[in-house]
């Protein structure tokens, strides 16, 4: 009986396979059009929707790349300072990030909670402030 109803079900299959099948089908059934919303529909646009495009406007290519000024130098405050270790914290006025800052970076003595100017390099563990300044 298992059989007889696996050998059915196959052929039920085979059967469903051939009438979905597009192989003879007409051009036109094989088309896929796309309406003025940019969506795929078996039915052709509407002429009323369609929206004429100046080929002239349309740019191939890379854009040109506009250089933008980002002053390098950065404000902030020290945020917490270990003498005896020789590393801190630097919290940036206007992202207020924390920034890692060793003492051999360091050009004038710094205290906690003292206002400083810094700039930034990428380190082994992330961004590390460097020429530490008094503002």
């Amino acid at each position: 009986k298992k059989r007889l109803k696996k050998r059915k079900d196959k052929e039920l299959k085979k059967l469903a396979r051939k009438e979905n099948n597009s192989k003879g089908a007409s051009l036109e059934d094989q088309l896929v059009y796309v309406n003025h919303l940019g969506q795929l529909t078996d039915t052709p646009p509407d002429p009323d929707l369609k929206v004429e495009v100046d080929a002239e406007s349309i740019v191939l290519g890379i854009p040109t790349r506009v250089e933008v000024y980002v002053d390098p130098i950065r404000k902030g405050k020290i945020e917490f300072f270990n003498d005896s270790k020789g590393f801190g914290f630097i919290k940036e006025n206007e992202t207020n990030e924390k920034y890692f800052v060793h003492i051999s970076q360091l050009i004038d003595e710094v205290g906690e909670n003292d206002k400083v100017t810094f700039e930034l390099e990428k380190g082994l563990k992330g961004m590390n402030a460097v020429r530490v300044k008094k503002a």
